[in-house]
This record gives structure tokens, sequence and C-alpha cells, in this order.
């Protein structure tokens, strides 16, 4: 009883925290002198963090096994995955381009968690048999870490093919009221000093669009490999995994045939980032049309509960 209460403060703490980080974070995008504020919404998604981390903890010991069982607990590991994600450029001392993805992320994932809709998964279970092994980390774990990567990368893959096709892109324009969705993809300092120097140099806002499109490539292109790796782990794992359990590696199941082609559409991506005429716009492309694979690769199998992997499956509550 005590730890089902210390989650249930736990989940609420992170899924608050996470809503006031992105609240904060939309105000800063319509009056950026706030610094204070932008500090509050790094504060945030670190206490976010440790909300998280110490819910999957009491989960943990509580159940027994590492909680990954259902998808109730898979979206709560994937939102920590996306904080994992949202301090990498700051280790390596970077601009987090990576924010405006993470953050409003992370908080659709926890929301839907928390939703009514998993009600009946929030209580931690006895595993089934198959699930009792110690694959079940290593698998898994992979698994949702390489689908919070590689949603990260086919996101910014988006936003380079939006910020390429439109036409008219005003950096800087006139009115009071600046453009809220330039602010969102931009990071801070880079905007002040591009609006400077665009008075200077009337062709810096082109040079500029460029100098953006090049930098989210180049994070796609990063991410996503990372990404391509994890899932390559992952899928080899739950090969090994399946064949203790069910004699065969490879059973061509709905969940596994969706993670072969989530591979394949990424390996094709990762393969057009070798040929010059595919690099760019057209890569970015397939990276985008991986972000729906693996949305249904994760969460659709889930919704119909078919297959062998249908343990984390859920109905929807009838009316």
């Amino acid at each position: 009883m005590l730890f089902v209460t210390l989650e249930h403060i736990l989940t609420h703490i992170s899924f608050s925290t996470i809503s006031i980080v992105i609240t904060i974070h939309l105000i800063t995008l319509l009056v950026r002198e706030l610094r204070g504020l932008r500090d509050s919404s790094e504060k945030g998604m670190i206490a976010t963090f440790f909300s998280i981390t110490g819910f999957l903890i009491s989960r943990w010991i509580s159940s027994g096994h590492f909680p990954l069982s259902n998808l109730y607990e898979s979206l709560i590991f994937l939102s920590w995955a996306l904080y994992i994600l949202h301090t990498i450029p700051k280790i390596q001392n970077s601009k987090n381009d990576l924010s405006t993805i993470t953050t409003p992320s992370t908080i659709l994932t926890q929301g839907f968690a928390t939703s009514g809709l998993l009600t009946e998964m929030h209580q931690s279970t006895i595993l089934v048999p198959a699930l009792q092994s110690q694959w079940l980390m290593m698998h898994v774990s992979m698994m949702l870490l390489s689908y919070a990567t590689l949603l990260c990368g086919s996101l910014l893959s988006t936003a380079f093919l939006i910020i390429r096709f439109r036409k008219n892109l005003d950096f800087f324009p006139k009115k009071k009221n600046e453009n809220v969705l330039n602010k969102f993809v931009f990071s801070e300092i880079e905007y002040f000093y591009a609006k400077r120097s665009a008075l200077k140099n009337t062709s810096f806002p082109n040079y500029y669009k460029y100098q953006l499109t090049a930098r989210l490539d180049s994070w796609s292109y990063r991410v996503i490999s990372l990404g391509f790796t994890l899932l390559t782990i992952g899928i080899l794992c739950g090969a090994v995994w399946a064949n203790e359990a069910w004699g065969s590696y490879w059973n061509w199941d709905p969940k596994e045939t969706w993670a072969f082609i989530t591979w394949t559409i990424f390996a094709i991506y990762l393969h057009s980032r070798t040929n010059p005429n595919w690099k760019g716009t057209n890569s970015a492309f397939v990276a985008s049309i991986g972000f729906l694979i693996i949305w249904i690769c994760y969460f659709g199998i889930n919704l119909l509960g078919i297959g062998l992997h249908s343990y984390g499956s859920f109905t929807l509550p009838s009316k």
C-alpha cells in the first residue's frame, strides 16, 4: 500500500511539473527577456526526471521485476528516456535543439500514461511465465530507448522538411508579435545573434536558414544513428529471448514484423545518407515516414492486442 501511494504521488508530481514546464516554455517563446523563467523550465525538467526515476524504482521494488510489463509502465519509461535525450546536448555543451522536441513529447507520453484509458494497468501485477526472464529488462528497455531516440530524430527531420519547403520563411517579422514558430525552432542565443546580424546584412536570413537546416539535418542523423543501434540490439536480444520462450528466434508475429519494418525504414535512411543525391531532403522524408511506422509498431499493435506480444495490450473503456 505504501508503494502504491508513493507511485501515485510521484506520477502526479511528474505530470504536474512537466505541465508547468511546457507552460513556462510557451511563455518564454513570447517573452524571451524572462531568463528566470527559462531557468525554472530546466529545473522543472530535472524535477520531472527524479520523480519518474523514483516511480520506476518504487515500482521495481514493489513488483519484484523491472517495470516494463505493460503499456502503462512502458510509457512512463519512455518519458524517462526522452529526458535522457534532453540532457545529451547539455553534456556536450551544445545548443539544446532537442529541447523543443523532448519537452512536448515528454508531457504527451506522461499525460497519456496517467489518463483514464490505462487505469487498469496502474496496478502492478505478477508477470506471466513467458515474461519471467532476465531478458525482459534488456530487450524491452533497449526497444523503448530506441523508440524514444528514433522518434526525436524523425521529428527533427520533419522540422527540417517544414523549414526547407516553407518558401517565405519570415525569420524577422516587423510586427510586434513575432512568429512563434520561428522562436520555437531557434535556440535562444542564435535568434538574437541572427536578428542583430540581419540589420547589417540583408542576405543573412537566407544564410541563417541554411545554417539552421544544416544543424537540424546533422542532429537528426546523429540521433537516428544512435536509435538504430539501440533498435538493432533490442531486436537481437528479443530474438534470443524468443528462442528461449517459444523455441524459435523469429515467428513473424505482428510486433516482430513491424519491428523489422521499422528497422528496414531507418536502415534505408542511413544508407541514403551515403548517397549525395539522397542526402538532405530525400533522407529526411524517409525518416518522417519512420515516425509513423514507430507508432504503429509500438502503440498500434498494442491497441489491437494480437499476436505473441499481446501482454502489453489494452482495450478502450466501454461507455
